[in-house]
């Protein structure tokens, strides 16, 4: 009887509503269109070895509060006032976190760490609340996860506290402690260790959730090209330009829609151990895929400001590095999900190493033409050979 009122505000499983996306989980999410905005702008302002070190920590950070609201959501009904307005308090949470991140590593560090500690921490608490004699397996897992955020929540404060190399330092070791939770069970001394058995998940809405994760991600650079062209003096080059940006994200989300997606929802959906797959593909895998596309949109401020400039190594690391890192992402995904790595993938980044052989040769706006088109013949490459395997692309429905 103790958590018969609390139970009303989990999804109904079986229910047409179980793997559906809400309202409120896309509102929830425009806190994140900022964050990227935010992680592209500060990667192309800062773009050197200890700018990159920093906003691939942030960029870690900000996928870890994300993905782990995605999976409490696949547990507690957003439609339910209580989770509605957690989700809220989350949501202005985001809000100062995504502000901070331009300087989270100086004087906004406390109010970055502060953020991202409340959210983590509190999140797993309600959720813990929530399930609390409801069901006992994952109540007794998200104490444990509150128990290692809550660890490491004292390295995030920490790192902010004290602030230079040390905070770089403390971040780090919070990041080691949270990313390898999961891959241990998150173990806890008297609570024991979680199994992906417990997590009994609805793999539709996690793929749905990182599907949309990934548009917000595409529509940052769509935003930048856009906004860019609006502003800048008329050219043919910005023409070109603004071209080759377009058709780089487009076929982005083509190698990650096309089938990508569509075969991962599917196979999650059927697999005897939704919750494994899901930290492999949709937990992990999307990391890569998230910071090829900010690289990206960084490439994309360069194509823009530096048309002109001779290509070398410092731009090449945004122009090839984003591609490639999308890619390794999607071969890691796909791998995860299908057993079967495309071969396409791996040409067009053998094809991206190769384009390292042109910089003395060309100046940024090619060789951003050069990487746009690698993605494009990866994109028909996979297209082609899928299209040709039906059973693949379109596994029948009663398996």
């Amino acid at each position: 009887m103790v958590g018969r009122g609390r139970e009303s505000w989990l999804r109904a499983k079986g229910s047409k509503n179980e793997s559906k996306v809400s309202f409120v989980e896309l509102f929830f999410d425009l806190v994140f269109v900022f964050s990227i905005s935010q992680l592209s702008h500060a990667l192309a302002g800062h773009f050197t070895p200890l700018g990159v070190l920093e906003a691939i920590m942030l960029v870690f950070a900000v996928w870890w509060v994300w993905v782990f609201t995605a999976w409490v959501t696949n547990w507690l009904d957003p439609d339910r006032m209580p989770v509605r307005i957690m989700l809220f308090v989350l949501m202005f949470a985001g809000l100062v976190l995504s502000a901070s991140i331009p300087d989270a590593f100086g004087e906004k560090a406390i109010f970055f760490a502060g953020a991202y500690v409340f959210m983590q921490v509190g999140r797993s608490l309600f959720t813990a609340y929530t399930l609390r004699g409801v069901n006992a397996g994952n109540h007794r897992n998200f104490l444990r996860i509150s128990s290692w955020l809550a660890l490491s929540g004292i390295f995030w404060i920490g790192g902010a506290l004290v602030g230079g190399e040390t905070q770089v330092a403390l971040w780090l070791a919070a990041l080691v402690i949270e990313y390898a939770g999961p891959a241990l069970g998150f173990r806890v001394p008297g609570l024991g260790k979680s199994t992906t058995a417990d997590w009994n998940i609805s793999g539709a809405h996690l793929a749905e959730r990182c599907a949309l994760f990934i548009i917000i991600c595409l529509g940052e650079a769509v935003l930048l090209a856009g906004k860019t062209f609006a502003e800048e003096p008329l050219s043919l080059l910005m023409i070109l330009v603004f071209v080759t940006t377009f058709v780089g994200t487009v076929a982005m989300w083509w190698i990650y829609f096309q089938f990508g997606h569509e075969r991962a929802a599917h196979r999650i959906e059927h697999d005897e151990t939704p919750g494994s797959l899901a930290r492999q593909a949709f937990t992990y895998a999307h990391i890569p895929i998230l910071a090829g596309i900010i690289l990206s949109v960084v490439s994309d401020e360069f194509l823009f400001s530096h048309s002109h400039d001779q290509a070398d190594l410092h731009m090449a690391a945004a122009i090839l590095g984003g591609p490639a890192v999308f890619l390794i992402g999607n071969l890691w995904f796909k791998g995860a999900t299908t057993g079967r790595p495309p071969l396409s993938h791996l040409a067009g980044l053998v094809g991206l190493a190769l384009l390292l052989l042109t910089l003395p040769m060309v100046v940024v706006y090619q060789l951003g033409i050069l990487a746009t088109s690698v993605l494009v013949v990866v994109a028909i490459w996979e297209y082609a050979s899928l299209t040709r395997a039906v059973p693949l692309a379109r596994p029948p429905s009663h398996h």
